[in-house]
C-alpha cells in the first residue's frame, strides 16, 4: 500500500538503495567465502612449510631422517601425529592432517607442501578432496602410496579381527578405494614415486596416480633396488623429494644420479 502512494522518481531512488544493499550483503558474502575457501592455487614460485604424514602404524619418528633432509634445505618441517596409532579411520587421519596444515599456516605462509609415505599419501588425497586442499597445498608428494589399494589389506581382511579400520579401506576394492578411483584433481601438482622392489604395496603400481607426475625409481636407475621402508630414508629418493618441493616446474626427472644408501 505504501509503496503505490510513492512518487515514481522516489521508488526509483529506494529501489536503487535496495539494490546497493544486497550487493553489499552478497559481496560481504562472498568475500567470506573466498577467505574460507580460497579459489586462487597457492602460487608455485613461494615456499612455505612442508607437511609429512606416517604411513600405515607408523609414528612421527618413523620420518625422522626424510625430515631431517628436507630441513637441511632450509625449510620448516612439521610431522602429523596421527590418531588411534594410524591404524584408524583414514577419515580421521585427513582431519589431523588439517590440524596440522592449520598450525603450519598461521603465521602467514602462502600455501603447504605434504608428503605421504606409504597410507600417508592415501589421507593426504582424503585431505585435499575433503578439507580443501587445493586452496592450501602447492605440491603433494607420495611415497609407495597404495592409491588402488594393497593385497596385505585384502589378506588382512578376510581374517575376522585381524584387519584395523585403515587396513579395511586400504583392501582393493573398498568403499574408500572407489570413492578416489577418479584421477587427482589439479592443483595442487602431484607427483608418486614408487619402487618396483615393493613387496608391501603389491602390485607396486597401485602407486600410480592418474592426474600426477608418476615415477618408478627403477624407471630412472634400473639397478637400483629398495623396499618399501627404504623410500623416506633413500639418499636418492630423498633427492627426489627435495627437487621436487622447489620452484621449478614439476616434471619426471632425468636418468642418472643412481647414488643410493
Amino acid at each position: 500500500m505504501w509503496w503505490g502512494g510513492l512518487s515514481p522518481r522516489r521508488r526509483a531512488l529506494l529501489t536503487g538503495v535496495a539494490v546497493l544493499a544486497m550487493a553489499s550483503v552478497v559481496g560481504g558474502g562472498l568475500a567470506w567465502y573466498h577467505g574460507e575457501r580460497s579459489l586462487t592455487p597457492p602460487p608455485q614460485d613461494r615456499l612455505g612449510p612442508v607437511v609429512l604424514v606416517p604411513g600405515y602404524g607408523g609414528t612421527a619418528g618413523s620420518l625422522d631422517v626424510l625430515a631431517a633432509r628436507i630441513r637441511g634445505t632450509g625449510r620448516q618441517v612439521n610431522v602429523v601425529m596421527l590418531p588411534d596409532g594410524g591404524t584408524g579411520d583414514l577419515n580421521r587421519q585427513a582431519a589431523a592432517l588439517e590440524d596440522q596444515v592449520r598450525q603450519a599456516l598461521r603465521d602467514g605462509a602462502p600455501s603447504v607442501d605434504v608428503i605421504g609415505y606409504s597410507a600417508g599419501g592415501v589421507v593426504a588425497r582424503l585431505w585435499v578432496r575433503d578439507h580443501d586442499g587445493a586452496g592450501k597445498a602447492r605440491r603433494v608428494i607420495t611415497l609407495g602410496s597404495p592409491h588402488h589399494g594393497a593385497s596385505i589389506a585384502a589378506a588382512g581382511a578376510a581374517v575376522p579381527g585381524a584387519c584395523p579400520t585403515a587396513c579395511q579401506q586400504l583392501a582393493p576394492g573398498s568403499r574408500l578405494m572407489a570413492e578416489l578411483s577418479a584421477p587427482v584433481a589439479v592443483p595442487p601438482v602431484w607427483l608418486s614415486v614408487w619402487t618396483n622392489d615393493d613387496q608391501t604395496v603389491t602390485p607396486p603400481e597401485s602407486a600410480r596416480l592418474d592426474g600426477a607426475v608418476n615415477v618408478a625409481v627403477q624407471s630412472l636407475c634400473p639397478a637400483l633396488r629398495l623396499g618399501h621402508a627404504d623410500l623416506p630414508t633413500d639418499t636418492f629418493v630423498m633427492g627426489l623429494v627435495v627437487a621436487a618441493i622447489g620452484v621449478q616446474p614439476l616434471s619426471v626427472p632425468a636418468a642418472g644420479g643412481c647414488v643410493s644408501s
